[in-house]
């Protein structure tokens, strides 16, 4: 949130804080694949370590010199420290889980941490962009934001150094290992990514336009992040619900419910002009968008092969990453021409259009899977 904020703030235009926000998903385009192959090869330890490297540099290059060309390599560096971090560990979660409901619980307590984390972050860098320096917003306020997002991946350094380490999957040398593309010949790992790709994209629509949409209509930096923060709340509570109902949950179900929940949530939320009524969508749609990662991560690990979860899990965020390069700067371009109200509701069709797709996964699993 305060890179496109501080971004607003020195002038740029929405084409511009696009552009911002998609380089943090352009570095995942290319190393989501290497990186998963990467993992099934070197556990979780190795990438880790290495993406916190990365991440601190990233994010104290920012501290340093928070002008619009260093946040780009910034939003670059953090961006693909994240996604190879995201994938060893959802990796290791996947393999270290038994049996479909397992799996259901553990990716649904895995996926506490981003929401948390997506609370943590815009309510955090709110609070100090407004009353860290001297006057609200200035630029002290927004250093120290960056400053503390420097501080944590330190933390996820030490958390992981106590994990035990999986033993690695044992695959014949003499076979010709497969290409990861081969996937997508899948019917229902295709239909899979669709749904993931459709949902992600919503989540990205409510990243950048909330900030664009609260800056247009004058609110404050603490209020924006609160309305972001109220999201990310919401999917938090609704994933630490999702271990206890495991057992009575089928994932295409969730998913396609997720589906026509945003569709509705994504046609009226641009009519809500107060901080108070944004922060009510973004709960519904926090409640309804926390629940996908959890169903999209268990189907996954149950249709590909074990030794190539890391594969498929750099395929399923390459593509959604892709994606996350090109729509920021779809948005900013619409947003600008015809206003960031008809990026929701375009949006909103397209998921309401496309959930039919997540009916036709109901035959891809077994029927208590």
């Amino acid at each position: 949130m305060a890179a496109p904020l501080l971004a607003l703030r020195e002038g740029y235009s929405p084409v511009a804080v696009g552009v911002l926000l998609a380089m943090f998903a352009l570095t995942q385009v290319f190393l989501a694949l290497p990186a998963g192959r990467f993992a099934d090869r070197h556990g979780l330890k190795l990438p880790v370590s290495l993406s916190v490297f990365a991440a601190i540099t990233g994010a104290g290059a920012a501290v340093a010199f928070p002008v619009f060309p260093v946040l780009c390599v910034s939003a670059l560096l953090t961006g693909g420290a994240t996604g190879a971090a995201v994938i060893a560990l959802q990796r290791h979660v996947g393999r270290a889980a038994s049996g479909a409901l397992q799996l259901r619980q553990v990716f649904s307590w895995l996926s506490i941490g981003p929401a948390v984390s997506n609370f943590l972050g815009p309510f955090t860098a709110g609070l100090l962009i407004d009353h860290a320096g001297a006057v609200p917003g200035s630029l002290t306020g927004y250093r120290w934001a960056f400053f503390l997002m420097a501080l944590l991946p330190p933390l996820c350094w030490l958390l992981v150094q106590r994990t035990r380490e999986l033993p690695p999957v044992v695959i014949d040398s003499a076979s010709v290992r497969p290409k990861a593309w081969d996937l997508l010949r899948e019917p229902m790992f295709r239909r899979l990514m669709l749904v993931n790709w459709f949902l992600s994209s919503c989540w990205d629509v409510h990243t950048f336009v909330v900030p664009v949409l609260g800056f247009e209509r004058g609110l404050s930096a603490s209020s924006i992040g609160s309305i972001l923060g109220a999201f990310a709340v919401a999917a938090a509570l609704v994933r630490m619900l999702l271990p206890l109902l495991a057992a009575h949950l089928r994932e295409w179900r969730v998913l396609a419910s997720a589906m026509l929940c945003t569709a509705v949530l994504f046609g009226v939320y641009p009519l809500m002009h107060t901080a108070l009524a944004m922060g009510l969508c973004s709960v519904l749609l926090g409640l309804a968008l926390g629940t996908v990662q959890p169903m999209v991560m268990s189907m996954l690990h149950q249709i590909t092969p074990e030794a190539r979860h890391g594969e498929a899990l750099g395929l399923r965020l390459m593509a959604i990453n892709a994606s996350s390069v090109v729509m920021p700067m779809l948005f900013g371009s619409v947003g600008a021409l015809v206003g960031v109200s008809v990026v929701f509701w375009a949006t909103g069709s397209m998921v309401g259009m496309g959930s039919r797709l997540a009916w036709l996964l109901k035959g891809s699993l077994k029927p208590h899977a």
